[in-house]
């Protein structure tokens, strides 16, 4: 546990960002909140933290204003979101390579002790990703490099940059490389949203509208695997805390189609819907899965949540959401505040 510590998360207003401050928070720590987003964007804000909203992390001055006097630093920020978003956004994707650059620059001239990076799957190379239900992806499938263009090529790049500051001027950097994560208090409409999400928010409006079809992206047989976020926050801090210096995969190993996670998300909802597949729609590789072998050598530790118990509190929250407008707001914004 780390605790009694001052520490700067990048990003703190989106999902996994908000809900690693909330850990850090109630571990006992000082933290320093920063995000791109207005206030009112904030998936989760905590009393009790120093937050910085509406701060571009593009900005060195803004990144060496938030690295003083800090001890460890959480980079998750990055311009991000599902397939759509990803394929059709790639120059805005790549930018984010500024963010991690000049934060490291700033994490050496302060002093920083320890650097995280929250690099993803889409670092990995794509003709490896051709089939569905492939083998899942080891760390060294990343090379050699043939990443999703844009945002894979930002966050490989900076798995590079992270790499080099640690050899050449003794930044200690741990970097994930995270698969499909997703829970409540996240995005889950507007273009962003990952496949979890989309498809509990489309079964949801389904059930309150009663309508019997939704819109799949692609066919359906597309695979992947996908990571609670409980499990995200858990294997992001023992990754942090251990000696391993190289990328890691903190991800699930149960792959699964979109079609099967229509079934599962039906099954939670109590109905039944039919499917009109969109084939022209952005689709991503056509199968992608973590291979856990070395977060289970290294860090002695491997994933809790399996992918129906996570859908269901997923599910719910996002029905609760879309059944009662008012709440939205109230959760996204001061959600469970410990003081």
């Amino acid at each position: 546990m780390i605790k009694n510590k001052k520490i700067l998360i990048v990003g703190a207003g989106g999902f996994i960002g908000g809900h690693l401050t909330k850990r850090l928070l109630n571990d006992g720590n000082f933290i320093v909140a920063t995000d791109i987003k207005p206030r009112e964007y904030w998936f989760q804000e905590f009393e009790n933290v120093e937050n910085h909203h509406s701060m571009d992390m593009k900005d060195i001055y803004n990144c060496r204003k938030v690295t003083k006097n800090i001890d460890y630093v959480f980079n998750m920020a990055c311009n991000m979101g599902g397939m759509g978003f990803i394929e059709n956004n790639k120059a805005e994707c790549m930018q984010s390579v500024l963010i991690n650059t000049n934060l490291l620059i700033s994490c050496k001239e302060n002093g920083i002790k320890r650097y995280f990076f929250s690099s993803s799957a889409c670092a990995y190379n794509k003709n490896k990703q051709q089939e569905v239900f492939i083998e899942g992806l080891k760390e060294s499938d990343a090379y050699p490099a043939d990443p999703e263009d844009g945002y894979g090529w930002e966050k490989l790049f900076s798995e590079r940059m992270c790499r080099h500051f640690m050899e050449d001027y003794g930044l200690e950097v741990r970097v994930a490389r995270y698969h499909n994560v997703y829970g409540p208090f996240g995005t889950f409409d507007g273009g962003r949203e990952k496949a979890p999400a989309a498809i509990s928010r489309k079964i949801s409006n389904a059930k309150i509208k009663k309508q019997d079809t939704i819109e799949v992206w692609g066919d359906g047989e597309q695979t992947r695997s996908f990571l609670y976020i409980d499990d995200c926050i858990e294997g992001t801090l023992k990754l942090f805390h251990s000696n391993h210096r190289e990328p890691l995969n903190i991800g699930s190993d149960e792959q699964v189609s979109i079609n099967q996670l229509i079934d599962i998300t039906e099954k939670i909802s109590g109905i039944k819907v039919k499917r009109k597949y969109l084939l022209d729609k952005p689709k991503g590789v056509r199968g992608r899965s973590s291979n856990n072998e070395k977060l289970k050598e290294v860090l002695n530790w491997n994933y809790t949540i399996k992918l129906e118990e996570g859908m269901k509190k997923t599910y719910d929250w996002i029905y609760e959401n879309l059944t009662k407008p008012n709440l939205a707001t109230e959760k996204f914004i001061k959600a469970d505040i410990k003081k």
